[in-house]
């Protein structure tokens, strides 16, 4: 099997398509952030990376508070058209349905079947972006997006992105039980 060099970039597949949220200058400001990730389980962490030149850093960096809000598939026109206008030339506070939580200053969006509230614990400069770690303080979810209590990948119809093709995408099909699936091999493959 022939392996070519395509160079080194974030080809992380599939990234997930995120709406930021802070409050900006007082108002409710969202963009549309594709690097996020977990990064640690207990306690709750996320880390989102923003472009140096994105205005919801002033909000996240006076605040000291963000949101996650996982977008639905059908959102993705209005979810692109927050990553593709800037919080310092248009108002977006009034986009969509806002509302806060536990922390009163993470706006979060009503829309979304899924909603973090977290505040900063670390913020990491690099070249071209900044690195906010962020403690979740509360997830928010409607009971139609849950299943046994927990989010429902399917119910959510989460978006997802390609970044270096420059495409968003949806959820597939469930193949198998994470730490499950691959105990079948245990016997097969015994050291």
């Amino acid at each position: 099997m022939k392996k070519n060099e395509i160079g080194p970039r974030t080809f992380i597949y599939p990234m997930p398509v995120t709406l930021v949220g802070a409050n900006v200058n007082g108002k409710p400001n969202f963009t549309t952030i594709g690097y996020c990730g977990a990064i640690n389980h207990n306690p709750p962490m996320i880390s989102v990376g923003i472009n140096q030149k994105h205005y919801i850093r002033i909000g996240m960096n006076q605040n000291k508070t963000f949101s996650v809000n996982i977008p639905s598939s059908d959102m993705v026109k209005i979810t692109d058209y927050c990553g593709v206008v800037s919080g310092h030339k248009v108002d977006k506070s009034q986009i969509f349905e806002v509302f806060n939580g536990k922390l009163e200053n993470a706006p979060m969006i009503a829309e979304c079947p899924l909603n973090l509230e977290c505040k900063v614990v670390q913020t990491i400069l690099y070249p071209m972006q900044e690195v906010f770690i962020g403690e979740v303080i509360a997830a928010y979810a409607e009971d139609k997006f849950l299943t046994n209590g927990l989010p429902d990948i399917k119910k959510m119809k989460a978006l997802v992105f390609s970044m270096h093709d420059n495409n968003y995408w949806t959820i597939g099909e469930n193949i198998g039980k994470a730490w499950s699936i691959g105990n079948e091999l245990k016997d097969k493959l015994k050291e």
